[in-house]
């Protein structure tokens, strides 16, 4: 999820890792980009994504302005947080025909896991306001760095702060997401639960049956072994291209 998540992240998170946009293409190998049509759309997607999280971004803060008070902020944003990272659904659709050069069934996770999470997770939000608050934020800013870094390394014109800013925020950002995300499931356990929330049981004509409760839980699990991949990826991204980016400006 966060690993806004690496990921983004995976991807992206957390996920970060790379989701839609250019990738991590702008490291130290050249890779391939996407034809001229490809990249036309895809910086339009990410030039709206932005622009989108940007309104969330500005929401919470009138509101807070508004209210002096964060409680009760996360309604001031819920509407567009539920369009525009549902809107991210089409970063699996961008990894499996290829026009990104990212893992489909990591971006799933990532995309899906936050989908989840802000469509169903969130009917609790009352009894996990702090958290909820505690990973919308680290999302707000890790998007706006995110969509940006992919618009301007698309157009060949990435400047040095928001490259900086996507391989050095994240380090405190993606954490902050991932506690944010499982105190919130953990805080939405008991009503998910009780309600038997987005839960089919048999017998149905299908013959099928799903545990929400049950997936939950499974999720918060899975943040074991992929999140601290993704951290620890994203680490030695930084290295990497932050230190090949001062490496190239002494032999300017």
């Amino acid at each position: 999820m966060a690993a806004v998540a690496a990921t983004a992240a995976a991807k992206g998170n957390g996920g970060g890792g790379g989701r839609a946009g250019a990738g991590d293409a702008s490291g130290t190998r050249k890779k391939k980009g996407p034809g001229p049509l490809a990249t036309a759309y895809l910086v339009i997607y990410n030039v709206v994504m932005t622009a989108g999280w940007l309104v969330i971004a500005v929401g919470l803060v009138r509101a807070y302005l508004a209210k002096g008070s964060y409680h009760s902020l996360y309604y001031s944003i819920e509407k567009p947080l539920k369009f525009f990272q549902t809107g991210a659904l089409l970063e699996i659709l961008h990894c499996a025909i290829g026009i990104v050069p990212s893992s489909v069934v990591l971006t799933s996770f990532q995309v899906m896991s936050r989908v989840f999470l802000i469509w169903a997770v969130t009917h609790s939000v009352k009894e996990s306001e702090d958290s909820v608050l505690l990973f919308v934020i680290a999302w707000t800013i890790t998007e706006i760095i995110r969509y940006s870094f992919y618009t301007f390394s698309l157009l060949n014109h990435l400047p040095y702060l928001i490259k900086w800013a996507r391989y050095t925020l994240f380090i405190v950002l993606y954490p902050m997401g991932v506690s944010g995300e499982l105190l919130t499931i953990y805080a939405a356990l008991p009503f998910v639960r009780q309600a038997g929330l987005y839960s089919i049981s048999l017998p149905n004509k299908y013959n099928f049956s799903f545990d929400y409760y049950a997936f939950l839980i499974l999720i918060m699990i899975s943040y074991i072994p992929i999140f601290p991949q993704l951290y620890f990826h994203m680490i030695h991204q930084r290295r990497k291209i932050l230190s090949h980016t001062e490496e190239h400006k002494k032999f300017e």
